[in-house]
């Protein structure tokens, strides 16, 4: 997993827009890939909760072991297996030989030891977000020298049936393989019966980064941080390798009960209880108390990504926001957002993010969540401005039609502004404009004025300011 670098020059640059050149006359050839220096990332197809892990930059430490299955339990203690244990993660110096044999894959394919050194520095700070696990990859996004964090992939290929198949008649058959497993351990005698860690060349990284280094600093990092991750849970390796935690426990109780119904037909491994007895009992108690909810709506994990999928970084949005309602609604019990329809959701989001699409960033957002809701781009600036202006209710005075409003408020209004130094404002409906014809109030329903401007001669009006009871610093305060 290699790709040869050098120090940044003329050269450099000059190669870079050959293979460009090169990349856009062609499409690389299957056997010799060639990764776009800046490819947008998407997000996969979703797969089930339990062919996917997250682990957080900083895993607590002593947190309390799954529940396994009662005949895994008690084949641990035969064996006189403590129980699973989890060691503190150290991306500098793994402790097991399995995490140790991870960084030597690494390193051993790598042509460049400095970008591994700036990797292993970037996991030793806890520049790698939360880490994603999922067979055949790892995905973190990683932090370096931009505010946007790179994202990092690293694919491994997954066992085949036959392979699997080995390793689990081995790890059945033995109890001290089955007690190290429990205890978190990963024997090499155990190893050897499928190609459980990578060989040479299976490492593939990918990363978004300009780096032309395969490994770049980032994919490296997220190597380093990947084997203390392995190094404290070499289930997670398993599961890189095609598997998932409970379906290797689950199939390793089927085949121990397997092996020992044939050794000994006459055992009961599985005593049932008949269903009656347990329904003519007592009846159950009330259910315990909710639990408080948590102080904070947490972060989201990694997303993966797949072709033609969107962006993950959108994705985390949304995923951040629906935390954010979910977690509001858990401490005061009212959704602020349940009233709003596809439209006004799609001005909220856009009027959350900062500036006004001028950024790329920002017109690629309003582009999508414009097309989303069927309007235009322009339809959507002017929106947020009327948004930031008042909420839903600035959004509904931008977009209502005029009405008649009652007298009290609206006849005062002229007064006022006549008070505080302003020309007579001519009035229509709910609306009072001023002789030159750029500027404009606009009372909405609920009893606030929203101030308006336009180019003289033009009827484009476009909110500026806040909503204030005030006519006057409704109009003044920009």
């Amino acid at each position: 997993m290699s790709r040869a670098g050098g120090e940044p020059g003329a050269a450099d640059e000059a190669r870079r827009a050959l293979r460009a050149a090169r990349d856009r006359a062609a499409p690389a050839s299957p056997a010799a890939p060639v990764r776009p220096a800046r490819r947008r990332p998407v997000v996969p197809a979703a797969v089930p909760p339990e062919l996917h892990r997250t682990f957080a930059p900083d895993p607590p430490a002593g947190s309390p072991p799954r529940a396994l299955p009662r005949e895994l339990r008690a084949a641990g203690r035969q064996s006189g297996a403590p129980g699973r244990s989890r060691r503190a993660a150290d991306p500098a110096a793994p402790h097991s030989w399995w995490g140790r044999a991870w960084l030597t894959a690494l390193e051993e394919r790598a042509l460049d030891p400095a970008r591994l050194r700036r990797g292993k520095e970037y996991a030793a700070a806890g520049r790698v977000d939360t880490v994603s696990v999922a067979p055949g990859r790892l995905l973190a996004y990683v932090h370096g020298s931009r505010p946007r964090p790179y994202r990092a992939l690293i694919r491994l290929r997954t066992l085949d049936t036959a392979e699997w198949d080995d390793f689990l008649d081995a790890a059945a058959a033995a109890p001290a393989h089955l007690a190290a497993l429990l205890d978190g351990e990963l024997p090499a005698a155990l190893a050897q019966e499928g190609p459980l860690l990578p060989g040479p060349g299976e490492l593939r990284a990918e990363c978004n980064c300009p780096d032309d280094g395969l490994p770049c600093k980032h994919a490296a990092a997220l190597c380093y941080r990947a084997a203390a991750i392995l190094d404290a849970d070499s289930f997670a390796l398993l599961l890189l390798r095609g598997r998932g935690e409970r379906d290797l426990l689950d199939e390793l109780t089927r085949r121990g009960t397997a092996l020992r119904t044939e050794q000994d037909p006459g055992e009961d491994a599985f005593p049932g209880v008949p269903a009656r007895e347990v329904l003519s009992g007592p009846a159950p108690g009330p259910l315990p108390a909710p639990l408080p909810p948590p102080a904070s709506p947490g972060h989201p994990p990694a997303y993966p990504a797949v072709e033609g999928g969107p962006d993950p970084f959108a994705l985390d949005q949304l995923a951040s926001e629906a935390a954010a309602r979910a977690h509001a609604w858990l401490r005061t019990g009212e959704d602020p957002l349940a009233g709003l329809g596809l439209w006004q959701d799609a001005v909220r989001l856009a009027a959350a993010r900062p500036g006004s699409g001028l950024t790329g960033a920002g017109r690629a957002l309003y582009v999508s969540l414009a097309e989303a809701a069927g309007r235009t781009p322009g339809d959507l600036a002017r929106a947020v401005a009327a948004w930031r202006q008042g909420g839903p209710g600035g959004l509904a005075v931008l977009e209502e039609e005029p009405w008649d409003p009652p007298a009290g408020r609206f006849d005062r209004a002229r007064p006022v502004l006549r008070a505080a130094g302003h020309p007579v404002f001519r009035p229509w409906h709910n609306r009072l404009s001023h002789p030159s014809g750029t500027l404009q109030l606009r009372l909405g329903r609920e009893g606030l004025w929203y101030a308006y401007e336009s180019e003289a001669g033009e009827e484009d009006w476009w909110p500026r300011g806040t909503a204030d009871a005030d006519p006057v610093t409704a109009l003044t305060v920009v």
